[in-house]
């Protein structure tokens, strides 16, 4: 039997409804959900001894049983005569009190102010189908209606499916009354309704709003919103951001249902945000790995990331998770990023705090009461401590903070908040052990400085930075094309000119001015707040040897190629971001390949120099074109592909008559890093350079 009508024109009509309770017949259609689950709501808005008035009560349970639990002044209205003499005959003997009338709800026969409560279940939907004219008066009729009749300090309790259109024109009408407007979620959209009835795949929606006193002159607007999971509400600014926050519940409801259903949704992600405050506070990727054969214990598990090392390839980047989900065996993997600024007391509280939210995202065949557990590395948090939050003018919000590693040793990094989970810069913080033995190394080199040769500033107070050791596998790599210029084993007693696009925290740069002696290096950064950062907290200084500019590389190096006095460089390195977020390069900015700039970038490196540059790109296409404009103007271009990272760095050189095959490369980077290895000059046993020259490839 269809008891749909043909047009959601229909729903408005009266012949549509006698039509509808004839074919029903006596069993209760219950739109939105039964009163089990619309209780907690009701039971939160309707005091017992309130009046409440029901429109459109059709032939639902839901006043009965309020009945049945003491709200016993109630009165119910339909336009379907069919229905009322059927609610009459159900309830006369059994509920005495309550009252069933046949009345248009558009022209009601009530006195003024006659009632605490008007509940609404569905039949504002039901009439608002669409935002005709013909239809917006019928409902600027009844809600007009429901504001005559309800006394000051009374609620309009409306559950809605609060599709755009219906919450548009409800927040609108009774805000501009000077209403208090609340929207409360009711129910999620696998336990809304049951088995037997329709499902919704939106969420089911409470519209709370309270009738105030007319202010003469007042402009006061409050707009609520009290989700499922909050015990309070929270005050929103204005009506269109209500708008927005129901649309996102709706579209998480979406999000759960389309993920039960099936799986292989492709890259889904999504942030839990702090109910209090509405800021991020866990961002969950759901992982899915088909190949896994189902057993009974493996459907679904949850995987914390500890704190600070979500920007690790194997938590940070979807080919890393997915490696993850695969090792842990599991059909769907979750797997949540803690955010900085929020603060969590401890993996149970953690585990307590996202159960119920994470089941909602369980995968179809999960067996009930299944217990799902939850994951994480050595079983702690980690540890992520903000030392500095500021913002820059070019680049915006950013953070320093001091996080653990899998090693157990700290590192501090510079993060843009644009970027949450990009590492912009880091620093390897030294143990008491090897600060003392970084202070002995330099107490050494005093000693040997020749007379008049300015003193090394000393670190800014609280910073303890190992400078002897690169964190970046690409700033290795950039390193290790040192290699490329002649007699490499001569490089530390030879004098070498330098320059470096881009200072982040100063690490590349410091670098090569403290294992490079006779090297006199210039830096080149566009925004001054980061030599700032870089002085306070990384650990960075200049020097006679160490100088920064405070420029725009672009103009720099034009200024420089174009002078008359032009300066050439042994070694040119461009490791600058860019600060447009939607292109598909993100280092450097496409400027910085233009044929005319790379031309420019020629007239300044020597002729036995190297070019060494820091690409991330995306875009296969652009790469390719990338690369095809470096080769036009650097015959000889060597590439280094980091492993699991985006990163690839370019050597470009200007002799293409002599590329060097791998194996003399790989001889070249050792004889530079057993000059390097020398006692007292701190050089990190990690760092391989011959590895780093290990893959590269000739373009």
């Amino acid at each position: 039997m269809n008891l749909l009508p043909k047009s959601s024109k229909e729903f408005g009509s009266v012949d549509y409804w006698e039509k509808f309770f004839q074919q029903r017949g006596k069993k209760a259609f219950e739109w939105y959900g039964t009163y089990l689950e619309l209780c907690e709501v009701l039971h939160k808005y309707i005091k017992p001894r309130e009046k409440v008035l029901v429109i459109g009560c059709g032939n639902s349970e839901l006043s009965e049983q309020l009945y049945d639990v003491g709200y016993q002044d109630i009165v119910n209205i339909d336009i379907s005569e069919v229905v009322i003499k059927q609610m009459k005959e159900r309830n006369a003997a059994r509920r005495p009190q309550m009252s069933f009338l046949k009345m248009d709800m558009t022209q009601m026969e009530f006195p003024d102010a006659s009632f605490q409560v008007v509940l609404d279940k569905g039949t504002l939907d039901a009439v608002l189908t669409d935002e005709e004219e013909k239809t917006l008066r019928q409902v600027d009729r009844m809600l007009a209606e429901v504001g005559r009749v309800l006394q000051v300090g009374g609620r309009y309790l409306c559950i809605s499916l609060a599709q755009a259109h219906v919450l548009k024109k409800a927040v609108g009408h009774f805000s501009r009354e000077g209403w208090m407007v609340r929207v409360h979620q009711v129910a999620s959209s696998q336990d809304q309704v049951s088995d037997a009835e329709p499902r919704f795949p939106l969420p089911v929606f409470a519209f709370i709003m309270t009738k105030f006193r007319p202010v003469p002159g007042s402009a006061l607007q409050i707009f609520e919103l009290c989700a499922q999971e909050q015990g309070k509400p929270v005050r929103l600014e204005s009506a269109e951001r209500l708008a927005e926050a129901v649309r996102e519940r709706q579209q998480y409801a979406w999000l759960c249902g389309q993920l039960h259903r099936k799986a292989g949704l492709g890259s889904v992600s999504l942030d839990l945000c702090n109910g209090d405050t509405g800021e991020p506070r866990y961002t969950l990727h759901v992982v899915d790995s088909p190949t896994v054969k189902p057993s009974r214990d493996n459907h679904f598990a949850i995987f914390i990331i500890p704190q600070g090392r979500e920007t690790e390839w194997l938590f940070g980047m979807e080919d890393g998770r997915k490696q993850l989900a695969a090792s842990a065996g599991f059909r769907r993997l979750i797997t949540v990023a803690l955010h900085r600024g929020q603060q969590y007391e401890s993996m149970e509280s953690i585990q307590a705090e996202l159960s119920a939210r994470v089941m909602e995202l369980a995968p179809a065949g999960m067996p009930a009461q299944q217990q799902v557990p939850f994951l994480s590395v050595g079983g702690d948090l980690g540890e992520r401590t903000v030392r500095h939050r500021d913002c820059s003018p070019l680049s915006g919000d950013y953070v320093i903070e001091d996080v653990q590693g899998d090693d157990r040793r700290y590192f501090r990094r510079l993060v843009f908040l644009s970027s949450r989970n990009v590492v912009q810069s880091e620093a390897r913080l030294l143990t008491d052990v090897s600060h003392r033995a970084q202070k002995k190394r330099k107490k050494d080199r005093r000693k040997q400085r020749p007379a008049g040769t300015p003193e090394e500033p000393p670190a800014a107070p609280g910073q303890a930075i190992d400078k002897g050791y690169l964190c970046c596998e690409h700033h290795k790599a950039m390193v290790a094309g040192l290699a490329l210029l002649r007699s490499p084993e001569l490089l530390l007693e030879t004098p070498l000119a330098v320059l470096v696009v881009g200072l982040g925290g100063g690490s590349l740069p410091l670098f090569v001015h403290d294992h490079f002696p006779k090297a006199r290096v210039e830096a080149v950064e566009i925004d001054p707040c980061m030599l700032e950062v870089a002085t306070r907290w990384f650990g960075f200084s200049q020097s006679d040897r160490m100088e920064v500019h405070i420029a725009d590389g672009l103009d720099y190096i034009a200024s420089l190629a174009e002078g008359e006095a032009r300066p050439h460089y042994d070694v040119i390195m461009f490791d600058v971001d860019s600060k447009d977020p939607t292109l598909g390069m993100s280092c450097p900015p496409p400027a910085f390949v233009d044929q005319p700039f790379l031309q420019r970038v020629r007239r300044i490196l020597t002729p036995e120099g190297v070019f060494i540059l820091n690409l991330v790109c995306r875009d296969l296409g652009l790469k390719e074109a990338v690369l095809g404009g470096l080769k036009a103007v650097f015959p000889l271009l060597y590439v280094r592909r980091i492993e699991g990272e985006v990163n690839e760095i370019l050597f470009c050189q200007l002799r293409p008559e002599r590329p060097l095959a791998t194996p003399e490369l790989l001889e070249k980077a050792r004889a530079l890093e057993q000059a390097l290895r020398k006692p007292g000059r701190g050089w990190d046993d990690t760092c391989v350079l011959s590895d780093m020259l290990q893959t590269v490839q000739l373009v």
